[in-house]
């Protein structure tokens, strides 16, 4: 068994609660130190053993991420697998010096975005991520390589977005050595028959290869694209607490969809997600105390889960 298929059994759904880096992106006030490890130790007793953590990025841009090397000596010390962003060499090589389990570098779908995003070209985007692959597999800590495809579906800038385009992207990340591909809806333009064309467009020009999708509600159609992502065999998939999210280099971003919401379906369509729903929705008090300004979203929270099924971790 490699390490890949260790973390990311591809036998069962994962899902990864990224509200500690997505969720935190564009909020106005952000967790302590302490309130995101409560956060992460109330999470890992709900039952999620998947995070992203945050983002090696300059403190002085961005303040919210400043202690995620303190999060990721917090992960490991609850025995959970850790992800965090890194855009650059410099978050790259920062990223390999700390415990943290998979680095996430981004390559966007349009040459617009890339520019806006990370202030280069795609192509150089992708030798980036090569650059990446080789930092992390000659470490000593060997961290995982995913690459987001931004924009994959759409793009708030650009407009239309060519699937070819993001299979190319698709194929040269993989020979690159990536781990896991993701493609995400960046700005929520997808919808349920796109999210399936895609992915199995994706899996029949690169045979096995690790997927995930990153999904945005930012028009309504999270928990349906996820559905359809599950249906067309993806296994691993983002949600954030409480919606939380958005990209500030992505015009109309806004919060990813709901993770407790996508639980819920994931366990409604038969894939066990070992997670206590119960549980797992006390976790949106840290949030609602830490950032009383932001506004939280999600069905479950509203509705509640059916009383007559047991929601407890299985």
């Amino acid at each position: 068994m490699t390490r890949l298929s260790e973390i990311y059994p591809p036998d069962r759904v994962v899902l990864r609660e990224v509200g500690l880096r997505d969720g935190l992106q564009m909020v106005q006030r952000y967790p302590s130190t302490a309130a995101k490890a409560e956060w992460l130790r109330r999470e890992r007793a709900a039952g999620v053993r998947h995070f992203e953590i945050g983002s090696f990025l300059p403190a002085k841009a961005m303040p919210q991420f400043a202690d995620v090397r303190d999060i990721s000596d917090i992960c490991r010390s609850l025995n959970v697998h850790s992800a965090a962003l890194a855009l650059n060499d410099r978050g790259a090589t920062d990223a390999v010096q700390t415990p943290v389990g998979e680095i996430v570098t981004v390559v966007s779908s349009t040459e617009e975005h890339s520019q806006a995003n990370a202030r280069r070209t795609r192509e150089e985007a992708i030798a980036l991520v090569g650059k990446t692959v080789e930092l992390a597999r000659g470490s000593e800590t060997s961290p995982l390589v995913q690459v987001g495809i931004a924009m994959a579906f759409g793009c708030s800038i650009a407009g239309k977005v060519d699937p070819d385009d993001v299979v190319r992207i698709a194929a040269a990340c993989s020979e690159a050595g990536v781990d896991m591909i993701g493609l995400a809806d960046t700005v929520g333009f997808a919808g349920p028959d796109q999210v399936q064309d895609l992915v199995e467009r994706v899996k029949n020009e690169l045979g096995d290869v690790a997927l995930s999708i990153h999904l945005h509600d930012t028009r309504g159609m999270g928990i349906a694209n996820a559905s359809a992502a599950l249906d067309a065999g993806i296994r691993v998939i983002d949600g954030s607490l409480a919606g939380l999210g958005g990209c500030p280099f992505a015009p109309g971003a806004t919060g990813n969809v709901v993770f407790e919401d996508l639980v819920y379906l994931c366990e409604r369509k038969g894939f066990a997600t070992g997670i206590d729903l119960e549980k797992l929705m006390s976790v949106r008090e840290v949030a609602a105390s830490e950032m009383p300004d932001e506004q939280l979203f999600g069905a479950l929270s509203r509705a509640g889960a059916p009383r007559h099924i047991n929601w407890r971790a299985r």
